[in-house]
């Protein structure tokens, strides 16, 4: 008996999108998107470097099922409107998560709308999709609060 598997070559992925308007200037958003002080201070510590090609971590507390780091590499780089990084779950394996993050800050009336959007979850990266659709409306907030906060 033969078994035999076939591919699609457009494989079906989910997205996340968060959005929200912030009343504040792009440049300000757009700092505490690319400084890693910053950063560390509402997402986690990391060794981030605004420079297209850059290969940086997320660190974490690890947790069951996940290493605590979450390799990236930037991809894009327009200041201030659009950033745009991958997302892997810290391992270079094909069935580890590798999803693509872009934000995005078009300036309006009295504020910047900021737009996230984590693209490329497989059907096997279930668990992340819910788990990082959880995850982003907290950690959105927290941007709002340190570009609030900072100077």
């Amino acid at each position: 008996m033969s078994a035999v598997a076939s591919k699609s070559t457009q494989e079906s992925t989910q997205s996340i999108v968060e959005e929200r308007v912030m009343p504040h200037p792009p440049e300000k958003v757009w700092r505490a998107l690319t400084q890693s002080a910053l950063m560390a201070q509402w997402l986690m510590p990391n060794d981030f470097k605004p420079e297209v090609g850059h290969r940086f971590a997320f660190r974490a507390q690890p947790q069951p099922g996940w290493s605590g780091v979450t390799n990236c590499e930037v991809r894009e780089l327009d200041p201030p409107r659009r950033l745009v990084y991958t997302w892997g779950d810290g391992t270079e394996t094909a069935i580890g998560l590798k999803t693509l993050v872009t934000w995005t800050l078009t300036p309006e009336a009295g504020g910047t709308r900021v737009r996230m959007e984590q693209s490329g979850f497989r059907p096997q990266d279930q668990a992340a999709w819910k788990g990082a659709a959880y995850g982003w409306r907290k950690l959105v907030a927290a941007l709002e609060r340190v570009v609030a906060e900072a100077a």
